[in-house]
């Protein structure tokens, strides 16, 4: 503003200035027509000061209102600008509390999806591990495989001979390991094909024992039992009455007719008195009923117990049994009977028989086979042991009351035997 009215400035400038008088010089001199008249110019001035002010101070209060408009209109952009952005920061912020809630819940699942992940992997690692085990088991090498088939067949012989004394068994085994091992032509094998032949061989020529035979033996005598008579039901020794030849009337021959009466009265004397000759010991054999009946039950009670020695390889309960049997027979049934003659002879060949002989031990093909694998050699198939009594007898005790005076105790076995017997 101070720009635009320098005239003013000059005017004011030299009217408040001193006055101060110069010489006019004649050149300085002006004429009537040049020379302004100095009361008016002021007046101009100020005429035209006046204006331009207001030009001036409406120039600025429009400027200032264009710009107070102009700065309302940003400041109203501003405000809608900065309403926008907050609303949309709410949303963001809301869109983001439920992303960070779903993310929460998919970290949650996922979570659990990761611990179930890793008990599978677990359990997928414990099977990895079991099936290479099965693998390191089943890649092993093809001699390794038949070591092991025919170590099992030879234990296998081993526990026949032992627990069974199956010579048969046993020589199957032997045989089948023999045929493995036919298909290998290793030198290594040579030893042990050759401990095997020996062991089929000793086997062959064992001594075999035919408890089939044995048994049904057994089982008959078992039926022949209650047959068998005892000594003092059996017949008297003696003379027979002469058969009557003659036929005719006693008139015609007094005397042979008186003979002949005094003959069956004299044996009608003899049948009412019996005279018996044992040639035995001194002991009474005469036995009540009931002492009989228990002398047959306690005769099958042996033999059942020695059939299941038998069965057990128990030579020495079988042959004990056997001998007592026999014992029996020939002290308290009739000699003179057949069917007792022959069963007491059953009864001795039975007892001179030998149901468990010593079988061939495989000591010799096992501790090859242990060799072979690198293992310790163990003893496992020696000779069969003898195996312990197969059932328990109830021993005889006294007999009845009744029983002849002078009798040993153990003479006549007297208890009634158990119904699981018969």
């Amino acid at each position: 503003m101070s720009e635009d009215t320098p005239a003013l400035n000059r005017a004011q400038t030299d009217t408040d200035a001193p006055e101060t008088i110069e010489p006019i010089r004649d050149d300085e001199v002006a004429t009537p027509e040049e020379t302004p008249p100095v009361a008016d110019e002021p007046a101009k001035r100020r005429g035209i000061v006046v204006p331009v002010l207001l030009v001036i101070c409406l120039l600025a209060i429009a400027g200032l209102g264009w710009q107070w408009w102009a700065m309302r209109g940003e400041l109203a952009k501003t405000q809608e600008e900065l309403t926008r952005r907050l609303s949309e920061s709410d949303n963001m912020a809301r869109e983001a509390r439920a992303s960070a809630r779903q993310s929460i819940d998919t970290l949650t699942s996922v979570q659990g999806k990761v611990g179930l992940l890793e008990a599978k992997a677990e359990e997928a690692g414990g099977q990895a591990a079991a099936l290479d085990a099965l693998y390191q088991e089943f890649s092993r090498t093809r001699d390794e495989r038949t070591m092991a088939e025919i170590e099992q067949a030879v234990t296998i012989a081993g526990q026949q001979l032992q627990l069974a004394g199956n010579v048969e068994a046993a020589l199957i085994a032997l045989q089948a390991a023999d045929a493995r091992l036919s298909g290998f032509d290793e030198a290594r094998l040579g030893p042990l094909r050759r401990s095997l032949k020996r062991d089929i061989e000793r086997l062959r020529a064992a001594p075999r024992v035919d408890i089939a035979g044995i048994t049904l033996r057994l089982e008959g005598l078992l039926e022949s039992v209650d047959r068998l008579p005892l000594a003092f039901t059996g017949e008297a020794v003696g003379s027979e009455a002469p058969e009557k030849t003659a036929t005719g009337s006693p008139m015609d021959d007094p005397l042979g007719f008186a003979q002949a009466v005094l003959h069956d009265w004299w044996a009608e004397i003899r049948s009412l008195v019996r005279v018996e000759r044992l040639d035995r010991s001194a002991e009474p054999v005469l036995l009540s009923p009931s002492q009989s009946t228990y002398l047959r039950e306690n005769l099958k009670i042996r033999l059942l117990t020695a059939r299941l020695a038998l069965l057990g390889r128990d030579h020495r309960t079988f042959e004990a049994d056997m001998r007592q049997a026999a014992e029996w027979l020939g002290k308290y049934f009739d000699q003179r009977d057949e069917g007792v003659t022959e069963t007491l002879t059953s009864l001795k060949t039975l007892a001179e028989t030998q149901i468990a002989p010593t079988q061939p031990a495989l000591t010799e093909t096992l501790a090859v086979l242990k060799t072979l694998q690198g293992k310790p050699s163990v003893s496992g198939a020696g000779p069969a042991p003898q195996a312990t009594k197969a059932a328990a007898v109830p021993k005889a005790v006294k007999p009845a009351a009744d029983a002849p005076e002078g009798k040993p105790d153990d003479d006549v076995p007297a208890v009634a035997p158990a119904k699981a017997a018969e």
